[in-house]
């Protein structure tokens, strides 16, 4: 595995699960401005990952 393709896989999964992360901020409430700018952060990490792993491909290329 290269480089290149592991760094897709690994922004690929962690764009896939990071929205999971936002249900705690929600439940304890975005009422300070570090709590927003977390999820802003989070926002912003999360788009960057779905950049970086767009082409990630679970399975073999086909021959």
């Amino acid at each position: 595995m290269h480089l290149g393709s592991t760094v897709t896989m690994i922004s690929f999964w962690l764009g896939t699960l990071l929205p999971v992360v936002y249900l705690p901020v929600f439940l304890t409430g975005i009422d300070s401005m570090s709590r927003f700018s977390l999820f802003l952060a989070l926002i912003a990490i999360n788009v960057v990952a779905l950049v970086a792993g767009h082409n990630y491909r679970n399975s073999p290329p086909q021959r």
